[in-house]
């Protein structure tokens, strides 16, 4: 299975997807023009590992700023993580965020609310 690496722009997230270490990584904002297009490969790939590797995924996240659509999007990523989990797959997510960014820490706490499996929210510098 091959990395994923998206170099993010002024209105969307970086994104690396390491199958050697299960780690799917963002930073930045997420306002794309159609999220669900940008975001289609990245599911894609989650879904692939998820079938394919043996070893757990860790969604590591670094947002600053979503809008509806990017939420849309992170709710199916989310999805597909809560299906993975109740079959048995070893899934979690590190959001991690800004203490001055309340938008962010509610939006995260909002997720976390739906999800079963293990989901850390931590503040940075």
């Amino acid at each position: 299975m091959k990395s994923l690496n998206i170099t993010g722009s002024r209105s969307t997230p970086d994104i690396l997807c390491n199958p050697d270490s299960g780690v799917v990584a963002m930073r930045g904002d997420s306002y794309p023009e159609n999220s669900f297009e940008f975001f289609n490969e990245v599911i894609e790939w989650v879904e692939q590992f998820l079938e394919q590797s043996p070893l757990p995924l860790t969604l590591e996240l670094r947002l600053i700023y979503m809008n509806t659509s990017s939420v849309k999007a992170m709710m199916d990523i989310f999805d597909i993580l809560e299906a993975a989990s109740g079959r048995g797959k070893a899934v979690q997510v590190q959001w991690f965020y800004d203490p001055d960014n309340e938008r962010v820490v509610e939006l995260a706490e909002e997720f976390k609310e739906d999800c079963t499996f293990p989901f850390e929210i931590v503040p940075h510098d």
